[in-house]
């Protein structure tokens, strides 16, 4: 399970450039506010086991979002790609 957005409007939701496997929780949290997280899973059932093990019955309901990008080819903002690695500079040999 990966949180792409925490505690955000429900409007993100609505972004095609999701990959299609995540999905918009509502639930109530601990300071009894209503709030909205945009998350990604392999299955819907992995991750409402996640949220109604974190927030039990304040869990309230889950719908998928309107992704329509591959989750393989799906980059998340919030993982930057790392660098490639530098190539080693050989040293030249001094001719004499």
């Amino acid at each position: 399970m990966n949180i792409i957005h925490e505690a955000c409007d429900p409007e993100l939701a609505k972004d095609k450039k999701l990959p299609y496997n995540a999905y918009l929780v509502c639930y109530m949290g601990e300071d009894q506010v209503i709030k909205h997280d945009i998350a990604m899973s392999g299955t819907a059932t992995e991750l409402f086991d996640a949220y109604y093990d974190k927030y039990k019955k304040g869990f309230q309901w889950l719908k998928q979002s309107e992704g329509r990008i591959t989750p393989a080819l799906w980059k998340s903002k919030n993982n930057p790609e790392p660098e490639p690695p530098k190539k080693k500079v050989r040293k030249k040999r001094e001719r004499e």
